[in-house]
């Protein structure tokens, strides 16, 4: 349902990274080879451990690679050493939503908009998120009062949305 989008953020963050390092862990990722990827990243990681993109690589593939609690960890300490970047806070969000941590994935995408509220990625999953937290607080008002037709119509509706792939 959420979506991670890693091509943006190596545009972004290319600066702060060696380029062949980042570069190579990202392309090894987008081929999905997570391991491959992760191996580079965590290799590259040992020379340059404040190295955002490679970090965020490190990150995306952990998530790729199911780990989800090291992934979590992994955007928990960028958001402290990188709190102005977004897309920290936006993967933060998808692993939320993953966990039925709606709340909290609704606050990690926000605040990923307010870092750049141009992030694409980070309103798309939050759209999402806002339709789980809707779709939830529909059922629980047709469950305490049973045969609204409006909100049975509301809840088929937003079932169908959360289910369409994107």
């Amino acid at each position: 349902m959420l979506r991670v989008l890693i091509a943006a953020l190596a545009l972004a963050l290319v600066p702060l990274a060696h380029a062949d390092d980042a570069a190579d862990a990202q392309r090894l990722l987008l081929a999905g080879q997570a391991d491959a990827a992760l191996a580079r990243a965590e290799t590259a990681l040992a020379q340059r451990p404040n190295d955002a993109t490679l970090r965020f690589t490190r990150g995306v593939a952990l998530l790729d690679l199911g780990r989800d609690a090291e992934a979590e960890d992994a955007f928990l300490r960028m958001t402290q050493d990188f709190p102005e970047l977004p897309e920290p806070y936006n993967n933060l969000g998808l692993l939320y939503a993953r966990a039925g941590r709606l709340e909290d994935a609704r606050v990690a995408l926000e605040t990923a908009l307010r870092n750049d509220p141009s992030q694409r990625n980070a309103r798309r999953n939050l759209g999402d998120v806002m339709l789980r937290l809707a779709l939830q607080s529909w059922e629980a008002a047709a469950a305490a009062t049973p045969g609204d037709p409006e909100l049975e119509r509301r809840i088929r509706v937003a079932r169908e949305l959360a289910a369409s792939p994107r």
